[in-house]
């Protein structure tokens, strides 16, 4: 059963038998035994990969789920306590700005709750770390999990206060008047593609392009928005992240046009850990503290 659970989940007898620690032969062979006892094909042979049958599917979900008791139990023997432990994973981008705050909120009106929290971009493996909920952008990357959506979070030139004393001239005339080299840019890397960018910004305004050749270049967003916070530009930031710099008035919003991310951010949570303690309760809690 554990062989079988493993190379339904992973979609492959090869990357099963590295989970497991046997050959991708021991794995197959475990298999046929399984499909005889039963008495029902529960894989789909597709080339390189297989699917789930009707059938595997309904075994699939028993034995997910009753995997996940004796790793519950095993975990809690070995902890020597009755706290709940989530295994938290989340991309870098919304980490600190967005999903800290909120779940040092939920986890002070939990006092029985722990938590392990992985900062690491996609993909994840949720077996290898024991991972029980995953905070990532465009959950569909997982179709073999259960998923909670939080909709689209949109992007908007962002800047300081300050920002805008020490230029009164965009104060007065808005976003058009920003110099190109005040311009701060976040550079998503190679796997991004769906992310705005200041010219999609400015075609979207009806705005003439900018010259993308000026400002500044940072790598992270939260990065970027210390630097809009602290004066040095504006940034187009993204407003799930940055709400709470909105909120307080440490940022203020040049424009109020928006131009919306790609995908959407979502929850990606096993099916077989969808009744661990706390992991509906925080679901709930992120989602609804979500833009909506």
């Amino acid at each position: 059963m554990r062989a079988f659970e493993a190379a339904a989940r992973t979609g492959s007898y090869v990357a099963a038998a590295r989970e497991i620690g046997v050959t991708a032969s021991a794995i197959s062979q475990h298999i046929r035994k399984l499909e005889d006892y039963l008495g029902k094909h529960l894989f789909l042979r597709l080339n390189n990969r297989i699917a789930l049958t009707d059938a595997g599917q309904v075994v699939f979900d028993a034995a997910a789920a009753g995997l996940q008791i004796i790793s519950d139990a095993t975990e809690q023997q070995l902890r020597k306590s009755w706290r709940s432990r989530l295994t938290i994973s989340c991309i870098e981008s919304v980490a600190e700005k967005w999903l800290a705050p909120r779940l040092a909120t939920y986890k002070q009106a939990h006092a029985d709750l722990s938590f392990d929290l992985r900062v690491e971009a996609d993909p994840v493996d949720f077996a290898t770390h024991n991972i029980d909920v995953r905070l990532t952008y465009d959950p569909l990357h997982y179709r073999e999990h259960l998923f909670a959506t939080f909709g689209q979070d949109a992007v908007l030139p962002l800047c300081s206060p300050a920002y805008l004393e020490r230029n009164p001239h965009v104060r007065e005339q808005g976003i058009a008047a920003v110099p190109g080299e005040d311009l701060l840019h976040v550079t998503w890397g190679p796997s991004f593609g769906s992310r705005p960018s200041w010219n999609d910004w400015f075609a979207h305004a009806g705005l003439a392009p900018a010259d993308m050749a000026r400002g500044s270049q940072v790598g992270n967003l939260a990065i970027a928005l210390d630097f809009a916070r602290a004066g040095v530009g504006v940034v187009l930031g993204q407003r799930m992240i940055a709400d709470r710099d909105l909120a307080s008035g440490q940022l203020v919003a040049l424009s109020d046009i928006t131009v919306p991310l790609g995908h959407e951010y979502g929850l990606v949570y096993p099916r077989a850990k969808r009744d661990k303690l706390h992991l509906a309760g925080l679901i709930a809690w992120l989602t609804e503290a979500a833009p909506q």
